[in-house]
């Protein structure tokens, strides 16, 4: 799972751009005034004070510009300390000049203001200089970089910590800027061969890398690589860098248990000097952590879904309970019903006829008549209460199979039907009756919906794990994801779910409907019956 890159580095950035306005117009303004008091130059202060203040258009050009925002954290410290730099400069000679001398006359205004400009020249070369020094004289010192050293031990303190991830990742970039890349950072997270910059220090914007199968193993299997391993195996990492021969990349592969979770990718100049072991020590040890903590967002994404499918499930099973219990109370009530309505009355009708035949025990002729009456009112009864057994378990599902009860119901079918039962064999008596009470509905809906010149083919097919069933008609078709909620569905999908089954719905207006549905052939839901 891909970490979600968010704005955060661009609000950074612009925020940083509008403290470089704010530090440029405050020692524009000191600077103008400091000249105007000690050499009488510029004359016009105040014009110059507003010239300062258009450095607020920065920010709002920051805003769309992209490389605006990925130069804005060096131009900052640059503008820093630089400004800082300047401010003393003045006010020193402010102090000295002004607070402890006389003032200034107009024959030595040159003099002071050449001595300005040399104040202004080293204050310019202080940086490099320092810079160079110290480069010099590290190979003397062989002291360890508190501030790069203290970043894995940062960032390990931040993953015990509810830190967003992404955030993290923000942080995590910043500080290998600081402390080893001033070209910038970047760390890149994704999985299955596709990695997405995630986060870049300066902001580099989006950025996606497919690799092939050759690449992923090459990389996933890699150490701490530089420069030219790179441009070989992950030339777009290089891009947002520039094809150059004047920087030093490093690129540490992230990954757990075997698998390439990400990348962390640093640059600096050659002046800036070489990556040093403790340097690439430094990034296997980060990248280590980081494949750590994708890993536990991978199984806490994978986790909440788990919960989440559970949760769904939970729901469908309580609702698919009230259902069948409902559907329960509604067969009683039926069956009560038919019995009350149908065979009672025709029984009550009976009793009465009997009562009447003992009246006509003298009239032969009469007698003869009302018995022939009663044959057929028990021949009625007897259909009657057949058809309201077959309602409730069809006798021949029960006694023949599945197959000679599909083959009935096709006859029985008010449009043409066929069946083509590819099985004989006996299932556990859950699994048929769920296949024939569904080809039932489905045959049923058929002849309601799909057309008087529509045809119904019922197919039953056997594979080794399950046992799968089809009723597909030719006629109107509907639009399935509408009605797909009817209670007949709904019906169908909880006899089929409650055996662990699957239903499919397949219809197109105008192209006939398909319903299929499969059940596992496990041995607690089937068994082969001899009966």
């Amino acid at each position: 799972m891909t970490v979600p890159p968010r704005n955060s580095s661009r609000r950074r950035d612009v925020a940083r751009w509008t403290l470089w306005a704010a530090v440029v117009a405050a020692v524009t303004a000191f600077a103008v005034w400091a000249l105007h008091v000690l050499v009488d130059v510029p004359h016009d202060v105040g014009s110059w004070w507003a010239v300062g203040l258009l450095a607020f258009a920065v920010p709002v050009l920051a805003v769309w510009a992209v490389p605006l925002r990925r130069i804005a954290a060096s131009v900052l410290r640059a503008t820093v300390t630089v400004g800082g730099l300047v401010t003393m400069v003045l006010a020193v000679y402010l102090i000295v000049v002004v607070g402890l001398g006389d003032d200034v006359d107009g024959t030595e205004h040159r003099v002071l203001g050449l001595s300005m400009v040399a104040g202004a020249a080293a204050v310019a070369l202080a940086g490099p200089t320092r810079s160079r020094l110290r480069d010099m004289t590290w190979p003397l010192a062989e002291s360890a970089r508190p501030s790069a050293a203290t970043a894995l031990q940062n960032f390990g303190a931040r993953m015990t910590r509810t830190v967003p991830m992404d955030e993290l990742m923000l942080q995590l970039a910043e500080t290998l800027q600081d402390t080893m890349a001033p070209l910038g950072a970047e760390v890149w997270t994704g999985e299955d061969a596709v990695l997405d910059r995630t986060t870049s220090v300066p902001d580099h914007g989006p950025g996606r890398i497919r690799l092939t199968q050759a690449e992923l193993a090459a990389v996933a299997g890699a150490r701490v690589s530089g420069t030219s391993w790179v441009s070989m195996w992950l030339p777009s990492v290089l891009e947002p860098f520039g094809v150059r021969d004047d920087i030093h990349v490093r690129v540490a592969p992230i990954t757990h248990l075997g698998h390439l979770l990400g990348l962390i990718v640093v640059a600096k100049p050659n002046d800036e000097g070489v990556f040093a072991a403790e340097d690439d020590s430094l990034l296997s040890d980060l990248a280590r952590q980081v494949g750590l903590a994708l890993h536990n967002v991978h199984l806490d994404s994978a986790l909440q879904e788990s919960l989440e499918e559970l949760r769904t499930n939970n729901r469908l099973l309580q609702e698919s309970r009230a259902r069948i219990v409902g559907a329960a109370d509604e067969s009683r009530r039926w069956i009560e019903r038919n019995l009350h309505d149908g065979a009672q009355q025709r029984l009550v009708a009976l009793a009465v006829k009997l009562q009447l035949t003992k009246m006509k025990a003298g009239d032969p002729e009469a007698l003869a008549q009302l018995l022939d009456d009663l044959g057929g009112e028990v021949k009625e009864t007897i259909e009657e209460l057949r058809e309201l057994a077959h309602g409730i378990y069809p006798p021949l599902l029960r006694d023949a199979g599945l197959g000679q009860a599909l083959r009935r119901a096709a006859d029985r079918s008010s449009i043409p039907t066929k069946a083509d039962i590819q099985t004989e064999r006996r299932f556990g008596p859950a699994v048929e009756a769920a296949v024939y009470f569904c080809c039932l509905e489905a045959i049923q809906n058929a002849a309601k919906y799909a057309g008087s010149d529509a045809e119904i083919l019922i197919r039953v097919t056997e594979n080794e794990d399950h046992l799968v069933f089809e009723v597909s008609d030719d006629g109107v078709g509907f639009d399935s994801g509408a009605v797909q909620k009817s209670q007949g569905f709904v019906n169908m999908g909880d006899r089929v779910g409650a055996l662990g089954g699957t239903l499919i719905i397949d219809s197109t207006p105008g192209h006939g409907t398909t319903i299929r549905g499969e059940l596992p052939l496990g041995t607690d839901l089937s068994a082969e019956s001899t009966a």
